[in-house]
């Protein structure tokens, strides 16, 4: 019989503590809980969630902080940011730090739902069997560390960059529109706009191609996509 999924709720109201844990019950997940930042990230780096609902809005430690630390701790579970109204630079900075997705409060219980399940369906999609290192040019991805070299120097990448890179990598040669990108990748084609790929490529480019304005290896194929090739 399999386990329930496990979820972390970083909330400090206290309302939406309660109606979130019942729904989640109700669903059959398992929840913990978290009132402030401290104690969400302490749970989140000794605890084993499928999937962490996390508020950027927390005292003693915010949710971008959250995010960010964890993904340097090399912790990969899937991250769901709840956001404020409008708040546009939170949740661009909350994908460029590791963030999975993110959703604007007030928002409805079926949509989060929805967006968990999406989550949990990647995480085991992705434990199927798959190269662990592949090189081109000057550099060298290693999958099973998640880490990018560059000419002998490591590059930071962050976690969605990353499984954008490796998305590509694995389709070399296939144009991909974006909104096959946005919905492999991010794990859905709800979000705002396809924008957000081209942003993620863009800074894909910044960091690995010679000459990110004239990229020899994420290519744009105009009026369909993006393409990556290994060869110069």
């Amino acid at each position: 019989m399999d386990e329930k999924p496990h979820i972390l709720l970083v909330e400090d109201e206290e309302g939406l503590i309660l109606t979130l844990s019942d729904r989640f019950q109700e669903e059959g997940y398992t929840v913990d809980t978290a009132k402030e930042g401290e104690t969400g990230f302490l749970k989140a780096s000794v605890g084993t969630y499928d999937v962490i609902i996390l508020d950027i809005m927390l005292p003693k430690k915010n949710g971008l902080d959250i995010c960010r630390d964890l993904r340097g701790k090399g912790i990969q579970t899937p991250i769901i940011m709840l956001t404020a109204k409008g708040q546009t630079i939170d949740k661009v900075l909350g994908l460029k730090l590791g963030a999975d997705d993110y959703l604007q409060k007030p928002f409805e219980m079926m949509e989060l739902l929805v967006r968990i399940e999406v989550q949990l369906r990647k995480k085991k999609t992705s434990t199927r069997q798959r190269v662990e290192s592949y090189q081109f040019s000057d550099i060298n991805v290693d999958f099973k560390k998640g880490e990018v070299n560059k000419g002998g120097e490591t590059i930071t990448l962050s976690a969605k960059e990353f499984q954008l890179l490796r998305f590509l990598i694995e389709h070399q040669g296939v144009v991909l529109s974006r909104d096959q990108l946005l919905n492999e990748v991010w794990g859905y084609d709800a979000l705002p706009s396809t924008r957000t790929v081209d942003v993620h490529i863009a800074w894909l480019r910044q960091k690995l191609e010679p000459e990110h304005r004239y990229p020899k290896h994420i290519l744009t194929v105009h009026g369909f996509g993006y393409k990556f090739v290994a060869q110069e």
